[in-house]
């Protein structure tokens, strides 16, 4: 079993989540809530490994407070 680490955001428009692997192509997904958006990526995880192991196009390293 392997983890990724997924950005998620929340549409104010659609009211949505969203959420990606960065670095990852095609592993990006959406839901009406957070556990549905949860079941969507693992989903599209799955499909995407089927395909063998990513090649990674980035890392995900953190997050940064920026002020100004």
């Amino acid at each position: 079993m392997r983890t990724f680490t997924a950005i998620i955001e929340r549409c104010p428009d659609t009211k949505l989540y969203t959420g990606y692997v960065p670095g990852f192509p095609g592993a990006h997904s959406q839901g009406e809530t957070l556990e549905e958006l949860h079941a969507n990526l693992q989903e599209v995880l799955q499909m995407l490994l089927e395909d063998g192991d990513p090649k990674l196009e980035a890392e995900f390293v953190g997050t940064q407070a920026v002020m100004v």
